[in-house]
């Protein structure tokens, strides 16, 4: 049986229209529209309900050694109240999860992982614990809210003082306050824009809800939904899991070096990723050039010649393109390079394209 969030009754009320996401019942999006929930966000703002996300605490005093052993990024030199992005890894090097880690003190770290994974990797991070680490599954006390846009700080000012917003992009206060409810605010996001993700107690999520539409009322802050939340993000390049990556796509495949550090010591992969050498394939952007639009898991072609598979696909609402993000073989990823789609029979013309499509100063 779907699960529901803190905001489940809002949302209902609200218009959004409901559907099974990760296990959970989410709005796909309101009356309003994908489109115009993903200019509000481009524009001024929008309001997500991620609730479905997972929280995991580590405590004690092996917690970073835990975390160094069992993640490719390296939490050493990591200060209180920073956030940083990692990969988990299984044996071969293929994508376990990707997540983000949260710095408390030496000894406490808050992990947060994609939803539809969570039980998979409290079991997964479990049995690679050793030492004096307690691995503690918080999400159903927790709930999220991502407030994202350019008008998403100006917002915020009107709901909490200035010294509770993190000024620096992937620092967070875990001490802050939302009128009277303890909150924690995280600079970050998944929408490529200027934003916040709060965590806060699930029986306050309503309230805090309610207080940012109406903070945001006047500067155009729309609710947004799942469908707004996946055209953001694939303009930002952003991958998701299931898409960009999962067991069978390893961190480099993907393009994600920064967040694997080959020097540490060790962590799990390390070796089957040294071991496999340079990858074979990227993932690479394309600009659909034909008529249509490419979906994820799309065959795609140079002539006869299969060269990859799409990850990822649709219409760019902010951009005004069709777009695609691929794994294509190292010989045909070259910018510019132009290569085929083969939707139902059809063979769609696209042209490999930087990554990533949409990038804001900071």
């Amino acid at each position: 049986m779907d699960l529901k969030t803190a905001l489940y009754d809002w949302h209902v009320a609200g218009g959004g229209k409901m559907v099974p996401f990760a296990g959970y019942l989410l709005p796909v999006q309101y009356e309003t529209g994908i489109i115009a929930e993903h200019m509000a966000v481009r524009t001024k703002a929008g309001l997500f309900d991620v609730s479905h996300m997972g929280e995991v605490l580590y405590e004690g005093k092996d917690a970073l050694v835990n975390l160094n052993r069992l993640l490719t990024n390296d939490f050493s030199n990591m200060v209180c109240g920073q956030v940083r992005y990692s990969l988990m890894c299984n044996e071969q090097g293929g994508v376990v999860d990707d997540l983000i880690v949260y710095k408390y003190s030496d000894v406490k770290y808050m992990v947060v992982v994609n939803a539809a994974n969570r039980a998979k990797d409290v079991r997964w991070m479990q049995a690679h614990a050793f030492g004096e680490v307690d691995i503690r599954d918080i999400s159903d006390d927790m709930s999220q809210i991502a407030l994202q846009g350019p008008l998403s700080t100006e917002i915020l000012k009107k709901i909490t003082d200035e010294q509770s917003i993190p000024k620096k992009y992937y620092y967070f206060n875990g001490d802050a306050k939302i009128r009277d409810v303890n909150c924690i605010i995280s600079y970050t996001g998944y929408t490529g824009e200027v934003g916040y993700e709060i965590y806060m107690p699930s029986q306050d999520a309503p309230a805090i809800w309610e207080l940012l539409l109406e903070a945001g009322k006047d500067l155009g802050l729309l609710p947004c939904g799942l469908g707004a939340r996946d055209t953001l993000r694939l303009e930002a390049s952003m991958p998701l899991y299931g898409h960009e990556l999962d067991e069978d796509i390893t961190p480099f495949e993907a393009g994600l070096h920064f967040a694997v550090k080959m020097e540490k010591d060790d962590f799990l992969g390390k070796s089957a990723l040294e071991r496999l050498g340079p990858p074979k394939r990227k993932r690479v952007g394309l600009t659909i050039t034909g008529r249509g639009i490419v979906r994820e898991h799309t065959a795609l072609y140079v002539g006869t010649q299969p060269v990859g598979i799409t990850t990822s696909g649709t219409y760019l609402p902010y951009l005004g393109k069709a777009v695609a993000m691929a794994l294509i073989d190292n010989d045909f990823a070259e910018i510019n390079t132009t290569v085929e789609a083969d939707v139902r029979g059809r063979r769609i013309t696209a042209e490999v394209t930087a990554l990533p499509f949409y990038k804001i100063k900071r």
